[in-house]
């Protein structure tokens, strides 16, 4: 007798994205972004120790680099997205509700760089060091900070019935859960393109990429953040042509899709003309701290 295995017509979403501990609420969300960080300064405080540097540092520089990032991506994302907070029937002051999602990376990378470099100088660690050592970490924490979006049931792509669709909800932003129907249910608006997992995973493609540049090719300081620089954009392009959500166009294309190819750019030039700095310090030539 022939045994038939089901697959799954799709990828399921969740249908709340927060939880409550007595009063107090716990946002998925919150906490991907805040688990992609913790995982992020580990990353750069090993990467650190390579580079002659103590371990420690890594935390020292992202008590500043993590909140002016934080500041920049929500900047980025109400200046980008202005309609739900000053346009008809938005509400100003939920421009500060950053658990409720919204970060765009490019401000976050733009001014938690400003906060790197501050933090570096105060801390007596290079700049380009630091940027270098924190480069495939970043890339692993937007990879982890993309499942908020998936708990949140947003940044998704176009209607498919391919068997990784994903199952969107009618979501009630502001509580955090999916709108239910009359019987109870959650309401069921489709099933899209799952976009916030095809970045989690360029994100680590791009980390493992940038790990293995570092060991395997004789790199410039400030070449390794560029490469990522110009890598994360590459993808992003991609997944930003494949969303259906509303956004705001010029010349008919998403904002975030010329924000990615100038941002490109950018990572091209940092790559060339980092060529006339001196080497980065080898691996094998690191002496070894003692922790």
């Amino acid at each position: 007798m022939a045994v038939h295995v089901g697959v799954p017509a799709s990828i399921p979403s969740p249908t709340s994205g927060v939880w409550h501990l007595g009063p107090f609420p716990v946002r998925a969300y919150a906490m991907c972004i805040l688990a992609g960080i913790v995982l992020a300064v580990w990353i750069t405080g090993r990467r650190l120790v390579d580079r002659g540097h103590a371990r420690e540092k890594a935390v020292d520089i992202s008590a500043w680099a993590v909140p002016f990032g934080i500041v920049g991506g929500r900047l980025y994302h109400v200046i980008t997205t202005p309609d739900p907070y000053f346009g008809q029937g938005g509400h100003p002051i939920k421009a500060l509700y950053i658990w409720e999602g919204g970060l765009g990376i490019w401000g976050a990378i733009a001014l938690g760089a400003v906060g790197a470099w501050i933090g570096a100088r105060r801390h007596g660690v290079p700049f380009l060091d630091y940027i270098d050592a924190a480069a495939p970490g970043v890339a692993v924490a937007q990879a982890l900070g993309r499942w908020g979006n998936w708990f949140n049931n947003e940044l998704y792509g176009r209607a498919t019935d391919l068997p990784w669709g994903l199952t969107i909800h009618q979501w009630d932003q502001s509580a955090g859960h999916a709108v239910v129907d009359s019987s109870g249910k959650a309401v069921v608006l489709g099933t899209y393109h799952p976009t916030f997992l095809y970045e989690s995973l360029w994100c680590l493609l791009l980390a493992l990429f940038l790990v293995l540049a570092d060991r395997r090719w004789t790199l410039r300081r400030g070449q390794l953040f560029g490469l990522y620089v110009m890598g994360y954009p590459l993808g992003r392009i991609v997944f930003e042509l494949m969303r259906s959500d509303p956004a705001h166009t010029i010349l008919g294309a998403r904002v975030n899709v010329w924000t990615s190819i100038i941002v490109f750019l950018i990572g091209v030039a940092i790559v060339w003309f980092g060529r006339r700095r001196e080497v980065a310090v080898p691996r094998e030539a690191v002496s070894q701290h003692t922790e």
